[in-house]
């Protein structure tokens, strides 16, 4: 028995002709069915009459149809209304339940359900993944190498700046943090891998990615995660992993709390090591044009503190930091 989308079967209601699905051949769990050649249909037909038979043009003609899924489906006629009989056809939705939708837009509008089931088998396949990741990135004990001091050291200047200015709301330290960090710099490598790694992220991984980010970014924040019957597939999808994953973060934050604090001569030591380790790595030139640059544009909120801080008062570093702005000034 071949399995059509139009036969005699069709069922046509209110000028609305639905194409044959599996359960209108009423075709039971577990049957076999094969995959043929896709026939010419009356609309390939036409289009294909607009080009000669010629090798050039059956070439000319695949081009045409080559394409993202994407635009394969908003091109394919099984949604297209019939003009002459002013039959409609749809498959799973009519096109009136979206009518904000613009013509050239893709074909059908999914139904979600029909995905849910795929949206569940793939994240159970990348479960052990994403929990291996945020492990690994929320873990001081389990990393493959000791914590950078630059993170502790960093996290230790916040909690200083909380304590100075009277700010002893842990939601706000823990925003902080999450905002230096983990918001700052790993939700831009989940995203973008092709940052780290030569590869190519199609569309579809991108998707992916974003779900995985979102999910990050949900993790890291203080607020309780609220979800209804509206809330979007990829936020549902770990819901149930979420609290589980903001434990996490805030062990690793006071895990970091809990270690020995970093001297101000271990960390100059710790950044003249790294500046040798990578010296020949950068423009030293390029980089401080950059630096330049945002001086440049916050010299008054950066001079102000300079000339406030005794720290920084016995070291000069206001009018030493005018003088460069002078010199450059100069030079440009």
């Amino acid at each position: 028995m071949i399995l059509q989308d139009e036969d005699i079967t069709t069922k046509i209601e209110n000028d609305w002709k639905r194409l044959n699905t599996l359960a209108h051949y009423q075709v039971p769990d577990g049957s076999v069915v094969a995959l043929v050649s896709k026939q010419v249909t009356a609309y390939n037909a036409v289009n294909n009459s607009t080009v000669s038979r010629t090798s050039a043009s059956k070439y000319e003609n695949m081009i045409r149809y080559t394409g993202s899924p994407d635009s394969l489906r908003s091109r394919t006629p099984m949604i297209t209304p019939d003009l002459e009989s002013g039959v409609k056809m749809w498959h799973l939705v009519k096109n009136h339940e979206h009518g904000d939708q613009k013509e050239g837009d893709r074909g059908s509008k999914m139904v979600s359900e029909i995905y849910l089931t795929r949206l569940l088998a793939t994240k159970g396949t990348l479960q052990k993944f994403v929990d291996d990741l945020f492990e690994t990135i929320f873990s001081t004990a389990h990393r493959g190498s000791a914590l950078p001091l630059a993170i502790k050291y960093m996290f230790d200047f916040l909690d200083e700046q909380a304590d100075k200015h009277g700010i002893h709301d842990p939601h706000v330290r823990h925003t902080w943090k999450s905002n230096c960090l983990p918001l700052r710099f790993w939700v831009n490598m989940i995203k973008n891998p092709q940052f780290v790694f030569d590869i190519h992220k199609n569309s579809i991984t991108d998707a992916c990615l974003s779900v995985v980010a979102q999910t990050f970014m949900d993790s890291c924040s203080t607020s309780e995660h609220r979800l209804g019957k509206d809330s979007p597939s990829n936020k549902l999808l770990y819901a149930k992993d979420i609290p589980s994953y903001k434990n996490w973060v805030e062990r690793y934050y006071s895990d970091i709390g809990k270690m020995p604090a970093i001297s101000d001569q271990d960390m100059n030591a710790y950044l003249a090591e790294q500046s040798r380790m990578h010296m020949n790595e950068f423009n030293t030139v390029s980089a401080l044009s950059e630096i330049f640059s945002y001086v440049g544009k916050y010299s008054e909120e950066i001079l102000g503190p300079l000339d406030h801080d005794d720290q920084c008062g016995k070291q000069k570093l206001a009018y030493k930091l005018e003088q460069v702005i002078t010199l450059m000034s100069l030079d440009s």
